[in-house]
This record gives structure tokens, sequence and C-alpha cells, in this order.
């Protein structure tokens, strides 16, 4: 008496295979693409304070007091990207895209076919001005572009405020009396002493904010080449993430607290625009009534 035993088969497919499965056994979870989610609504620009204490030098270098830098920063998770998106448009836009290369169509010459198609032994060659030959054109080169774009007014000055207060909570911005007088003349020997009585490495980066520069400070200063001096007028965000230390004066203080300060109730300058366009098309109303009468 012979015993039969069936073994049962087993049956692969997609969904059986342990090659498909997760190792939780389960299948996984199908996700929508991007381009079927619904778009989010943007979230607005956020703002919060950060208040730095700046220690008050002297001319010889003796701390005689203290003040603070109270300015409008973003946040810790989009302070880079704003920063950076400004830096960008500075740079960018500081391009003055006249370069332009000439194309094999716009090269002189190159109209008589330099020697024959054949029994030359040589390439064939149908202009002098191929791209190929010196003296050629240029194949995809640069031609005159603007490349100048476009940032918020209120999204740059956040930057620039950001970059500032970040600079002032590294403890790498000290304040300095006011030493416009302090040079009888012109003397870059003396002002690299007044440095070193601050602290300051001559060899290192350093960005100096004076609301007014006077001639000898000037004259005095322009011979060192890690220094920048800087007024309101002409403070950038390059020049202060490319510094290693920030020199301010009481009265630059003043200024960043005023401009740049939490307390500061920004002013769109369209609505100044709008403001003035509206006087303008008052005046000219009444020039016409004049003229009428």
């Amino acid at each position: 008496m012979s015993i039969t035993t069936t073994t049962p088969t087993t049956s692969f497919s997609f969904f059986s295979s342990s090659l498909f499965l997760s190792p939780s056994h389960k299948l996984p979870k199908i996700t929508k693409p991007n381009f079927l989610k619904t778009p989010s609504t943007p979230k607005p620009l956020s703002i919060t304070s950060q208040l730095a204490t700046l220690p008050i030098l002297s001319f010889d270098g003796q701390k005689i007091g203290e003040t603070f830098l109270d300015l409008r920063s973003a946040p810790p998770e989009t302070a880079r990207a704003v920063v950076h998106r400004a830096i960008i448009t500075d740079q960018q836009n500081a391009r003055r895209g006249t370069a332009s290369t000439l194309t094999r169509a716009e090269v002189r010459g190159g109209g008589k076919k330099p020697y024959g198609q054949k029994k030359t032994g040589r390439a064939r060659r149908g202009s002098n001005r191929t791209p190929l030959r010196p003296g050629g054109g240029v194949i995809f080169g640069p031609k005159p572009r603007d490349w100048s774009i476009k940032i918020n007014r209120k999204e740059k000055r956040l930057a620039l405020s950001t970059a500032l207060a970040s600079a002032a909570a590294a403890e790498s911005a000290i304040v300095v009396e006011e030493f416009g007088d302090k040079f009888e003349k012109p003397k870059t020997t003396e002002f690299i002493a007044a440095m070193k009585r601050w602290g300051l490495d001559p060899k290192e980066k350093s960005m100096f904010l004076m609301t007014e520069v006077s001639e000898n400070v000037r004259l005095s200063s322009r011979n060192i080449g890690t220094l920048s001096m800087l007024t309101p007028r002409t403070l950038n965000l390059f020049d202060i993430l490319n510094s290693d230390k920030l020199v301010l004066t009481p009265a630059a203080v003043d200024y960043l607290n005023g401009r740049y300060g939490v307390d500061v109730e920004i002013v769109d300058d369209d609505d100044d625009d709008e403001e003035e366009e509206k006087a303008g098309e008052g005046s000219e109303a009444e020039e016409k009534s004049d003229a009428t009468k």
C-alpha cells in the first residue's frame, strides 16, 4: 500500500513575495505625487528681536561704559535663507552684463573657401572663421544681458539687520568713542596703533561704521587693505559678512537702533510714492484750473 503525499505548491505574486514587502510585512503606503498636492499658503515673514550688549572703549582702549544694540532679526530657521537671498541679489545686480562675443556669422572674413574640397588629404573646410579654428566665432558665447533680480525692500532690510544682530551677538562688535578729532594729520601707523589698543588685529578684516568720517581718518585708514570704512549711506551686506570685526561709534549705534530697531515702524516706500503721485496730480489740477481762469 503506497501512501502519496501532496505538497502544496507555493505561488509567487507581486504582493506575496518577500521582495516586495517591507520589514514589518505591510504594504508600502502610496503617496500622492507632488504635482497633485494642493499648494500650501506661503508663511508670512516672521521677525524676532535680538538684544546685544556692546562695550564702549575709549581712544586709549579703556572700557568706559556699555551700550545695547536691539535690532530686528529673522528667526534661526529662516535667517540663513534671508541673508543668502539678499547677498546673491546684491552681487548679481552689480554685474554689468556687457560681456559679448562674436559668432561665426559676425566675425569679419571667412567668405572664401580656404582650399578645395578634395585631393588635399586635409579635413574639409568651408571657412576660416569656423569655431574650430583660431580667430573664428564662439559657440554659445556670452551676449549682453540684464542680470538684475528683484528683492522686496522689507526682506533686504531684514537681511541687513539680521547680519548686524548676529555679528553683535557673536561678540564680534565693539563700540569706540568718537575719534575723528584725535588725528591731527593723516598717519597710518597711528591708526594701526589705535586698532591694536582696541584689540583689533590689522591682519584680520574689520569694518568701521561711522556717521561722519573726517578727512584725516579717511586718509589714515585707506592704506590698510583689511579695513573697510563705511557710513550709513555706504552700508552694505557684503562688507558686514566679509569682516571679522565690527567697530561702531555711539552715533552709529543710535542710527542702527533708530533705523533697524525692534520698535521702529517700517513705512512702505510704495505708500510714499502714491502720496507723491497724488500730490503731483493735485498740483497739476490746480495749475489747469488757474490756466482756465
